[in-house]
């Protein structure tokens, strides 16, 4: 242990590094090597790679730096294991990750663990003033490999529904859903005064570069629905045309779903019974009350206006969840429900975290005085400045300790593969 450094602290690193690592082989146990190596459209990258590529991040952004005598396992993984750093070399092609059928997955496994007892060698070899200096790459290490562990699910899950022999990748044996109910009530509406107030991170806690600096910005007054869109909601959109209503639709959306023939969201499937889903415990039947998923950006805006409001911007959303404790969410377990859960009515906020991650209507970009980090691992959110849309809270493929109010996800808002739904917004009159 580091002689100036506190043992609470400095074992909190090490036992950290050891539970995101074995949380995230926990989530791929019980997929076979054929399950892994399957890509199955360029936004996927095969399990496989998920598992290969946090292992390289260690190696490469914390035992290579901080190791003088370190050999890496094998100098061809940087080629095929880095994924956008352009500081640290060229790389294979991203729509080409499921053609690397070498390594194998024992290769890519014995990979892993020597990059874990390489780590843990070094924490127990390093001074404090060692560990101090890489205490940034080690946290940022901690939140990549947990947001790997959200990609790897929604990954497989893709990859699942896309096989001719769709199973459950993790079963279960809950009760079946009830049907979609007729009608469904209108979500409570909680008022926000709104004011000039202060936003983004601040304070000595971990947070990625993009969610500062602390900065303060005027909201005008708002409401928010106490709960996320729900299934049954979303189907009342579609049984009332509203793929075939163009006013509701941002033009890009409108073309997409012209171009596409898309009438429902991702995943969902019609049949003799009615409306299921596809999810990573198979094909389920719709639950009315769960929020809905897998919706893009335009789907999302797009039922915000049919319904007559609007998707919210992203800090009115941390505003409302600035005194709601994240812990409360409900988080990814290889043994829980992988899927957005039933809601229950209620007048104060629900779900805001650990059910589907919300989009808002702000454009992915720079806080002001934003400067990325320094150095290749500075390429970690800055550059992605564009065309991207910002969600916020959590979903429930998302690994716990891994939400906070000023956390910025972005995707590109034709993404839908990924946990996505919404919260409507809508303005108020001033008091």
């Amino acid at each position: 242990m580091p002689k100036d450094m506190n043992a609470v602290a400095f074992n909190v690193l090490k036992e950290r590094f050891k539970g995101v690592r074995s949380q995230t082989e926990a989530l791929a146990a019980v997929f076979s090597a054929e399950d892994l190596c399957v890509q199955t459209m360029p936004d996927v990258s095969p399990g496989k790679w998920h598992l290969a590529h946090v292992s390289w991040f260690w190696e490469t952004f914390l035992l290579q730096p901080a190791l003088s005598d370190y050999t890496p396992f094998d100098p061809r993984f940087n080629y095929l294991f880095n994924s956008y750093y352009e500081a640290v070399g060229e790389r294979h092609a991203r729509p080409e990750r499921g053609f690397l059928t070498r390594p194998g997955l024992d290769a890519v496994l014995a990979y892993r663990a020597h990059v874990d007892q390489a780590v843990c060698d070094w924490f127990d070899q390093a001074d404090a003033a060692t560990v101090d200096d890489f205490r940034a790459v080690i946290e940022t290490g901690f939140a990549h490999e947990e947001q790997h562990q959200e990609l790897f699910l929604t990954d497989i899950k893709h990859v699942l529904s896309r096989s001719s022999f769709p199973e459950a990748g993790y079963p279960r044996d809950d009760e079946t859903p009830p049907q979609i109910a007729p009608e469904q009530p209108d979500p409570v509406w909680i008022a926000y005064e709104g004011g000039l107030y202060e936003f983004g991170h601040e304070g000595d806690g971990f947070a990625f570069d993009n969610e500062g600096p602390r900065h303060k910005s005027w909201l005008e007054p708002f409401a928010l629905a106490s709960r996320p869109v729900t299934n049954a909601q979303y189907l009342a959109f579609i049984e009332a045309g509203g793929y075939e209503q163009a006013q509701h639709w941002l033009s890009e959306g409108w073309e997409r779903m012209q171009a596409e023939g898309r009438r429902h969201p991702f995943y969902w499937r019609h049949g003799e019974s009615g409306w299921s889903q596809f999810t990573l415990h198979g094909e389920r039947p719709l639950h009315p009350d769960a929020p809905v998923c897998h919706l893009d950006y335009y789907e999302a805006s797009a039922f915000a206006s049919w319904a007559g409001c609007r998707l919210p911007e992203e800090r009115e959303w941390e505003y409302a969840a600035r005194e709601l404790d994240p812990g409360h969410g409900r988080w990814a377990d290889p043994k829980g429900l992988l899927e957005p859960a039933a809601m229950k009515k209620g007048s104060s906020l629900q779900a805001m975290y650990g059910e589907v991650w919300e989009w808002t209507r702000s454009a992915y970009s720079a806080y002001p005085g934003y400067e990325p980090a320094e150095g290749a691992i500075g390429e970690y959110n800055g550059k992605f400045m564009c065309g991207q849309f910002v969600l916020r809270g959590g979903s429930c493929l998302t690994p716990p300790n891994h939400a906070r109010p000023t956390y910025r996800n972005f995707f590109p808002p034709d993404a839908q593969w990924q946990m996505t739904g919404l919260r409507l917004a809508k303005d108020i009159a001033p008091r």
